[in-house]
């Protein structure tokens, strides 16, 4: 095969990378802008019920995106094979970051959501539970030098990560609140939805680009 017919199979490709890639940073961007900056104006009424867990808030807000903003650095591979070390550094503060928003999300599980009910309370320390287990089998597997593996359980744990984001999107969507116009019912079955679904597409894409 010579070298325009590469091109001709991997410039598509590329060309799709890199409009998914464009899309993930304006949808995040737009969650990061609208509704995770204002907590830091550390205004009673943006915190509303939250105001007396608010540091646990902030705790994990910060955490969640430190770790939002590194991720597409740890999957750069340019930048990665150019810098190695910052990528090794930045993958620390990347797990860091995690291990401290689990800590802070599992806070709020059991403080402010379980006033909710135990669903939406049930439901967050689920998706935490979720962002520590990805996060620490990417370690793990690196420690082990298993680096495919520790690619994908990356990958895993990004996706579990952006769950942030889904769930803030799918909460605000019209259809879903005419579908189920109480939180209660909405908020637990949404931030399961977040992760679980995004995590079987992720897993079946894996799969299938296994040779």
């Amino acid at each position: 095969m010579n070298q325009s017919n590469i091109f001709a199979f991997t410039k598509p490709k590329s060309y799709l990378r890199l409009g998914f890639t464009l899309f993930l940073i304006l949808f995040a961007g737009k969650f990061i802008i609208k509704d995770a900056l204002p907590y830091f104006g550390f205004e009673q009424e943006t915190f509303g019920h939250y105001w007396d867990f608010k540091w646990a808030l902030i705790g994990h807000i910060s955490c969640g995106l430190l770790a939002l903003v590194l991720g597409p650095f740890q999957f750069w591979k340019a930048f990665r094979n150019k810098y190695l070390t910052v990528h090794r550094w930045s993958g620390r503060i990347y797990l860091t970051a995690i291990l401290i928003g689990t800590l802070s999300s599992t806070s709020l599980a059991w403080t402010s959501s379980i006033q909710v009910n135990f669903a939406w309370a049930f439901g967050l320390q689920g998706l935490a539970f979720a962002w520590i287990t990805t996060a620490s089998m990417a370690y793990i597997s690196v420690r082990r030098k298993h680096i495919q593996q520790h690619k994908e359980w990356m990958i895993r744990s990004y996706v579990v990560t952006f769950a942030f984001v889904t769930f803030r999107w799918l909460n605000e969507l019209t259809i879903v609140k005419n579908l189920m116009p109480e939180f209660v019912e909405r908020g637990p079955t949404v931030i399961w939805f977040c992760w679980t679904i995004p995590l079987l597409i992720t897993e079946i894409v894996l799969s299938w680009n296994k040779k």
